[in-house]
């Protein structure tokens, strides 16, 4: 990550910028439940616009900004990442499912063996 230390300080045009970015969202939401007389296309064209302009709003915030460099370093990161060929990951899937198959067996020997014992020899419940 590009940034090890984190510092918060926020003004009060950051803390603006925030609140009229929640005060945006609730009216898109208001606007959608007011204008449910005018039609869907109202509604909808509402409270797409007030939601995308609380989202710039937000986006033009300290925390929009720091949201932003998160994901270019999270998609820097990613591609870092060495995937595996479609051979390995086959070859991968197959070993889990194995393994899987044989757990279930051996839980499976295990408790008919538990059963056995418990029911059969200690209880001597005959089924």
């Amino acid at each position: 990550m590009s940034n090890p230390q984190v510092e918060t300080v926020t003004t009060g045009a950051d803390k603006a910028k925030l609140a009229f970015a929640v005060v945006l969202l609730v009216a898109g939401l208001a606007a959608y439940y007011l204008l449910a007389q005018q039609g869907a296309l109202a509604q909808w064209g509402a409270l797409l616009v007030l939601l995308a302009a609380a989202v710039g709003a937000f986006l033009t915030s300290e925390a929009g900004k720091a949201l932003i460099a998160y994901g270019q370093d999270s998609v820097k990161e990613v591609r870092k990442v060495v995937w595996p060929s479609h051979k390995e990951a086959r070859q991968m899937t197959g070993y889990v499912m194995a393994f899987v198959v044989i757990m279930a067996l051996m839980l499976w020997v295990s408790d008919k063996t538990l059963e056995w014992v418990i029911y059969d020899l200690i209880l001597g419940w005959k089924r």
